[in-house]
């Protein structure tokens, strides 16, 4: 049997290995590079001085999928989630991921999560260690979400502070719980002509009962196979949309 000792070092020896093997990982081209997300009109076409990327880059967001070991003796990977303001007029009362859209001043898309991880619950980017970029998501607003996986390696460390205008409670859960078909449920949807699966999971903490689903649930349910090197327990059903090009 291991000794508190010996366990914590298992871990740390696990993390630099994912960390390893995530610094590896190479995302598919994205399917909405180039897309014309917001049509643009004559007059707005114009203004932006025909510069396609710059109208591309205001659709665009960040997320962060902050990993860490828990304190368990079995050290599993948890992940960071917010339960967004309800006050917030979009997704108000919604479980998330920290993250947010792209401002002028982000250099790439890991600066945008980490900005807005920060802005929202306090975590400072420098206790964070950016390993991957993963597939890209079309969000019901036609946002393009990146996430971004970062590595939480000394959870002490992090004093959360809330902002309370956007975020109302930060919580962890098990990262692998989206590969498990356990506390799941599922309906079909149609969107654009094509049929897909909205997943559902639920979780409970000290009393406190939270839904997982929509694009958060489809973002971690892809981060746990890419983590976890294997495909969720459950028929994904996942769909990309084919959306005109500028």
């Amino acid at each position: 049997m291991r000794t508190g000792t010996e366990a914590a070092e298992a871990a740390a020896v696990d993390i630099s290995a994912l960390v390893r093997r995530l610094r590896l990982y190479q995302a598919p081209p994205s399917p909405y590079d180039g897309v014309a997300l917001t049509p643009p009109s004559a007059a707005a076409a114009a203004a932006a001085g025909g510069e396609e990327e710059e109208m591309f880059r205001t659709r665009r967001a960040a997320v962060l999928v902050c990993l860490f070991r828990g304190r368990g003796g079995d050290g599993e990977l948890r992940v960071i989630l917010t339960k967004r303001s309800s006050s917030l007029s979009t997704h108000s009362g919604e479980v998330a991921l920290p993250g947010g859209k792209a401002e002028e001043g982000d250099a790439d898309d890991a600066a945008t999560a980490l900005r807005e991880a920060k802005e929202e619950i306090g975590l400072d980017p420098s206790l964070v260690t950016v390993v991957a970029s993963l597939e890209h998501f079309l969000s019901k607003h036609l946002l393009v979400v990146v996430p971004i996986v970062g590595i939480l390696s000394d959870i002490e460390a992090f004093k959360p502070v809330l902002n309370v205008d956007e975020v109302d409670e930060i919580f962890d859960v098990p990262l692998e719980m989206f590969l498990k078909d356990e506390n799941r449920t599922s309906e079909e949807r149609e969107k654009m002509g094509q049929t897909f699966t909205i997943h559902y999971f639920n979780y409970e903490k000290e009393n406190q009962k939270y839904l997982i689903w929509g694009l958060t649930a489809r973002i971690l349910i892809h981060a746990a196979s890419v983590v976890y090197q294997r495909p969720p327990d459950f028929p994904e059903r996942r769909v990309q949309f084919n959306l005109p090009k500028f």
